[in-house]
């Protein structure tokens, strides 16, 4: 009983310290920048941004895809290593959960904001068709935030239960923990409905989750642009998110491990095992890399030649190289050596593949804009290329602060590692009752 009081006293959500508080504080007033530059993007337009005939879309687009891609982590650790039965994966669910339902959140908002006046989503309820794309895409990402709620949520009931009794001393969080386990008792019945729906929910996120990316990488290939006519998108861009999801999940468990002192529970076993998964995931995409390329680069089309002479030799060589050798090939060279597979190095290489992940989806929408197949006639040179204005990067970092907002909040008051699981895993449960431990 010792073993298992230490467990749910380390695992137990805990108040932020003065570094926490810091990092808050932070992210708030990175957040209030943001919400200030919106207002003036709602107040003057789109014309605050460098968005013009040519860059129909840019970093706001870059970014929503972005954010979809490290939402498919929700399936990939939560769905796919729960459904294969890989216990090694139970301290790293929640992570995945959360950094899920944040990203998909704010792909959500990301859209809203890339549309200029917010009150336009109603159009695409109230007049959209099924024969477009953005339809879709708006379907399924409702859908996949839903069901990722859904898989946050019930694996925590046993665990709220818990949390009431060991809050028992404060009565206010005891009895919102009580509420939100929705009587949990821990009963037979209780938990074959449990089990079964978890397993449910996993089974379904995992069609939702590649239809999301599917959906994404179809407005993108329906358009008949050189860079993005391709059959292979749909593939190309699964790949990419399991990177980037896999990288999100290595960055934020180091921190985690850090900040709450996890080594006992987020061990270098998991490292080790995320190392091998990130190498795998890496090659696999390399390989998407290479049929993305090859194929027009042998037709070499008058369009496509211009696209990719742009990305290889030109305006974006630079960019384009440090995306593939920095979030690709350093991080499979580096990790294939159990040395590499350490925390720290780890850690190091997860931050090099989500920021090569963030600047490839740039990489993706950017140069195919500045290269129709029909130039744009009567518009100013200056349209003919573009970079983000200050107001885009400050509302840009903005999302990405607010993800990280919603990914401490929901850290700080939910367990970050499953109590229950755990503890059943060690041997700490042996009754049907939570209540009669």
């Amino acid at each position: 009983m010792k073993e298992y009081d230490k467990l749910i006293k380390d695992l137990a959500p805990k108040k932020f310290g003065k570094l926490g508080q810091i990092w808050v504080s932070f992210l708030l007033v990175i957040i209030l920048f943001a919400m200030y530059a919106y207002y003036q993007q709602l107040d003057k337009g789109l014309i605050i941004t460098n968005m013009r005939d040519y860059a129909l879309w840019g970093v706001y687009i870059s970014n929503f895809v972005f954010f979809v891609a490290i939402s498919l982590v929700g399936s990939l650790v939560t769905a796919i290593l729960r459904l294969s039965g890989a216990s090694w994966s139970t301290p790293l669910t929640r992570i995945a959960e959360v950094i899920a339902v944040a990203a998909i959140i704010m792909a959500g908002l990301t859209i809203i904001i890339d549309m200029g006046r917010p009150e336009r989503i109603y159009n695409i309820f109230l007049h959209g068709r099924l024969q477009s794309p953005i339809i879709w895409d708006v379907l399924v990402i409702s859908t996949y935030l839903f069901i990722s709620v859904l898989l946050l949520f019930f694996p925590l009931l046993p665990d709220f239960a818990i949390l009431k009794k060991h809050f028992k001393d404060q009565p206010k969080l005891s009895k919102w923990y009580g509420k939100l386990s929705l009587n949990w008792t821990g009963s037979k019945d209780q938990e074959n409905l449990y089990n079964k729906s978890i397993k449910t929910l996993s089974v379904l996120i995992i069609p939702v989750a590649f239809g999301i990316h599917t959906v994404t990488a179809w407005l993108f290939a329906t358009t008949y642009r050189p860079g993005w006519d391709s059959s292979n998108f749909g593939p190309y861009f699964i790949a990419g998110a399991f990177v980037a999801g896999a990288g999100a999940v290595v960055v934020i468990m180091y921190v985690l491990r850090r900040t709450y002192h996890l080594e006992d529970y987020i061990t270098d076993l998991h490292f080790d095992k995320m190392g091998k998964l990130l190498v795998l995931l890496c090659l696999i995409y390399l390989y998407f890399n290479v049929n993305e390329y090859l194929i027009p680069a042998y037709k070499t089309t008058t369009e496509e030649a211009a696209h990719l002479h742009e990305l290889f030799f030109g305006s974006y060589a630079l960019l384009f190289w440090s995306v593939i050798i920095g979030g690709l090939v350093v991080p499979v060279i580096t990790l294939v050596f159990p040395k590499g597979r350490k925390p720290f190095p780890l850690f190091i290489i997860g931050i090099l593949v989500v920021l090569g992940a963030w600047w490839k989806r740039f990489i993706i929408v950017t140069p195919t804009l500045l290269h129709p197949i029909l130039p744009i006639q009567g518009v100013p040179k200056s349209w003919h290329s573009y970079f983000p204005s200050g107001l885009e990067w400050i509302i840009t970092f903005g999302t990405l602060a607010a993800a990280l907002l919603i990914m401490t909040v929901l850290f700080r008051y939910l367990p970050i590692i499953p109590i229950h699981e755990t503890a059943e895993e060690r041997g700490f449960l042996k009754t049907d009752k939570i209540g009669k431990l």
